[in-house]
């Protein structure tokens, strides 16, 4: 367990039918135990795609100067036997894998060659171009930010979760520790638009013309903003329900997408305040 700022990580109510639950997370640094828990969710992102999820846990793993997972605090007394197995479940992670740094790794290779494939089947040329100088120079680093959760864990928690990546990722620039030098960050984010097709029912007063983007992390949506390179692709066929969350809000059927998304490491400290603003309410 390390120092993160839990001040946050408050108790959260959960509807439960028609019963309250209060349900306490608490963060914690990434250890051996959390192997399997890191896997689940990282497969959560990456579906089918040819990613070598288990190196990269590995990796993760090993780098425990970055990062943190969330899990329940521990009940006192009350607590059956039954329940033993969930005490160590991972229900959220963060953390950052540096691209540049890893070159020659399989899953950061299997990454970049990943999100370049589906570019460019998405994007014009000049996109492409720019995407592949970005993640191929080597004098300014790529981090790819990893923030993973279940469904249900709600994104009040992703506040404290990036102020301690950043306090981690701008010590380990300070002390000479991999991944502390990046000059971007790469995210994949779990992105959503209406599967319906946009002339099939006017709606009054709505655009028609552009789709809107649901971001399964909401927080996701500020590094959205800030981006200087985005796109998205779909993941309709790897997907299924198991892997993917809820496939439809308010019965309005949703298409599964994963969008990209580079933003420059000085316009973190804006993304923080805004996310600040959002979250601390």
């Amino acid at each position: 367990r390390h120092k993160v700022n839990v001040d946050d990580l408050e108790e959260v109510t959960e509807q439960v039918g028609q019963a309250e639950v209060n349900i306490e997370f608490e963060a914690h640094s990434i250890s051996d135990n959390d192997y399997n828990g890191i896997k689940k969710l990282l497969q959560q992102l990456f579906l089918k795609a040819p990613v070598n999820t288990a190196e990269l846990t590995d990796i993760l793993i090993q780098q425990n100067h970055i990062g943190s997972i969330i899990k329940q605090a521990e009940v006192e007394e009350d607590s059956s036997d039954d329940d033993d197995e969930d005490d160590d479940e991972v229900f959220g992670v963060i953390s950052c894998l540096n691209l540049t740094e890893r070159k020659g790794m399989q899953c950061a290779e299997q990454i970049k060659e990943l999100i370049l494939s589906r570019c460019e089947k998405s994007c014009e040329q000049h996109v492409v171009e720019q995407l592949n100088k970005l993640l191929n120079d080597s004098t300014k680093p790529v981090g790819l930010i990893l923030s993973e959760r279940f469904i249900n864990v709600p994104p009040q928690i992703a506040l404290p979760m990036h102020q301690q990546l950043q306090k981690e990722l701008t010590e380990a620039q300070r002390t000479n520790k991999p991944c502390g030098k990046c000059h971007y960050y790469l995210l994949i984010s779990k992105t959503f638009t209406e599967a319906t097709k946009s002339n099939s029912k006017r709606r009054e007063g709505r655009n028609q013309q552009k789709e809107e983007l649901m971001f399964a992390n909401a927080e996701e949506e500020f590094f959205y903003e800030k981006a200087l390179l985005k796109f998205n692709y779909s993941v309709q066929e790897e997907s299924d329900t198991c892997l993917g969350g809820r496939w439809s809000f308010d019965d309005v059927p949703m298409k599964p997408l994963r969008t990209v998304m580079i933003v420059p490491a000085d316009g973190i400290n804006v993304i923080m305040d805004k996310l600040r603003d959002y979250l601390s309410l």
